[in-house]
């Protein structure tokens, strides 16, 4: 029994699209409109109870402990081991979110072994 190679359909490709642009355009959001922007963080400090500082919050905590990263690299190991559209679907988010909100080197990584999970072996002729 011969296992049939992981492609990914046009409307797949089209969803990663989508996740991937959607996870980005956040990080640079939470980024450049609530982390470096100086009003909004003296606002969250001083204890002002929004949706914007507790997402603040929450991400600084994140990238601080680089969760971003390590989530990006152990789901893009699991792809190169066992590829899914879901693995992949996780690993384009958090490997977005860790681009942006400063986990850089590993979710660089991250991309490049998804990268490398599309380099398969053709499948032999008859």
């Amino acid at each position: 029994m011969t296992k049939k190679p992981f492609r990914l359909t046009p409307y797949q490709v089209q969803f990663l699209i989508v996740v991937g642009f959607a996870s980005v355009g956040y990080a640079l959001y939470l980024r450049y409109l609530a982390i470096e922007l100086s009003q909004v963080a003296l606002a969250c400090d001083a204890g002002l109870q929004t949706l914007l500082c507790k997402a603040r919050s929450v991400s600084t905590v994140l990238f601080k402990n680089s969760v971003f990263g390590i989530v990006a690299l152990v789901v893009a190991t699991l792809n190169l081991m066992r590829p899914s559209i879901v693995l992949l679907t996780v690993g384009i988010v958090a490997a977005g979110l860790g681009i942006v909100l400063y986990n850089v080197v590993l979710s660089g990584l991250a991309i490049g072994l998804f990268i490398l999970g599309f380099a398969r072996p053709a499948p032999a002729t008859a």
